[in-house]
């Protein structure tokens, strides 16, 4: 991989869109019918909201692969209505604000169970997805709602009460690699039941092991995630009662 071309996709991956269009074009005086780079070239400008010019180099990557999937799928969405185009990842133009970490309130993800390579390679870093709770387990699909993964299960667990006890969230790719894909998930709205539960624990957090009322003689231990867990619980049954 050149230096320049590197350059390009880093400039994507932080949201530069302005020098991602430079840089794309400077690559493409080289290599005018490059397809990688006018792919990055087209969400560049629709990432700023120039969806016309996004849209003629998406056309003219089809000339070259009338079968190009990421082409093909984000040209539908700049074809859509004015009302379905605000909601895309384009309307987050600033990827590298995105993905600011909050403790708590945020989590870089990667997803088990992904789709196939052909369903994520089409995805961009900043686009919106959608968090779907289906059996006790909590799917992510994109935009047109097609599967892509799912959160692991200790995650899913957590969120799940959180999301049925009225917490909301949002998430976004982050990256995607072959056939891994990061996502970085977000606390958007927390209720008062669970003030002081926070959404998403430290995958570094220390399982220390608390002693609790013996059973049958034996001392029973349970980790902090546990008794997090169960305060959780506690404090959402006594809010419905």
């Amino acid at each position: 991989m050149t230096q320049l071309k590197a350059q390009a996709i880093q400039t994507a991956l932080t949201g530069d869109w302005t020098n991602a269009i430079s840089l794309n074009q400077a690559l493409l005086k080289d290599s005018p019918d490059d397809i990688d780079t006018l792919n990055r070239l087209a969400f560049a400008y629709s990432s700023i909201g120039n969806a016309n010019e996004a849209k003629n180099i998406y056309q003219k990557v089809l000339t070259l692969d009338n079968q190009n999937p990421i082409a093909l799928r984000n040209l539908k969405r700049l074809s859509g209505n004015t009302t379905a185009n605000k909601s895309i990842s384009f309307s987050h133009p600033h990827v590298s604000n995105l993905f600011i970490e909050e403790p708590g309130r945020t989590k870089v993800i990667d997803l088990l169970n992904v789709a196939d390579k052909k369903v994520i390679a089409p995805l961009r870093s900043g686009e919106t997805l959608q968090l779907v709770i289906k059996r006790m387990k909590i799917f992510v699909l994109d935009q047109n709602k097609t599967y892509i993964g799912m959160l692991p299960d200790d995650i899913g667990r957590r969120l799940t009460r959180f999301m049925n006890g009225g917490n909301q969230y949002e998430a976004y790719v982050k990256s995607v690699d072959g056939n891994k894909i990061t996502i970085f998930a977000r606390e958007v709205k927390r209720t008062s039941r669970f003030k002081n539960q926070p959404s998403f624990l430290p995958s570094d957090r220390p399982k220390l092991f608390i002693p609790t009322a013996k059973a049958n003689g034996k001392t029973q231990r349970k980790t902090e995630t546990e008794i997090d867990d169960e305060e959780t619980y506690d404090e959402r049954s006594s809010s419905e009662e």
